[in-house]
């Protein structure tokens, strides 16, 4: 999915979702597709609370690769990354700054629009670490295959 958005710059820029299997990213480009940054998580089915069965997406690494407007697209790349997960139902697990710090300052907001959101524990590390040295989904989920 593709989104074009135009920086404080005035440059246009899209935010496009690459699924992955086990990590997906969201990477943010200029028009003539340079990329410019990227958001990465590792998505994890199965996770059950009280309620109902959820997807998480476990945000672990976000990059900016460019000095112009740093923050700014970060904010891009946070803000679409949230606004899906609003659409799609999952649940976020923010364990970079940048992600945590937004939800921190606008987390009552995102919950209020029916967002979830919760605190990283240490079994996410290991989640991440299985799905960099290439375990499968279920693996990654901490399901046996």
């Amino acid at each position: 999915m593709t989104r074009e958005v135009t920086g404080n710059t005035g440059t246009s820029m899209t935010v496009e979702l690459d699924v992955g299997s086990p990590m997906s990213s969201y990477t943010v480009r200029r028009a003539d597709g340079t990329s410019l940054g990227t958001a990465d998580f590792v998505v994890v089915s199965d996770v059950s609370d009280v309620s109902d069965v959820r997807e998480e997406r476990i945000f672990f690494c976000t990059e900016v690769y460019q000095d112009v407007g740093r923050r700014d697209l970060v904010e891009l790349l946070v803000r679409k990354a949230l606004a899906d997960s609003l659409r799609e139902n999952v649940t976020v697990v923010p364990m970079r700054p940048m992600f945590a710090r937004h939800l921190r300052e606008n987390g009552d907001s995102f919950v209020a629009s029916g967002g979830v959101f919760r605190e990283p524990v240490p079994d996410d590390m290991d989640v991440i670490t299985r799905a960099a040295f290439g375990a499968g989904v279920a693996d990654v989920a901490g399901v046996a295959e």
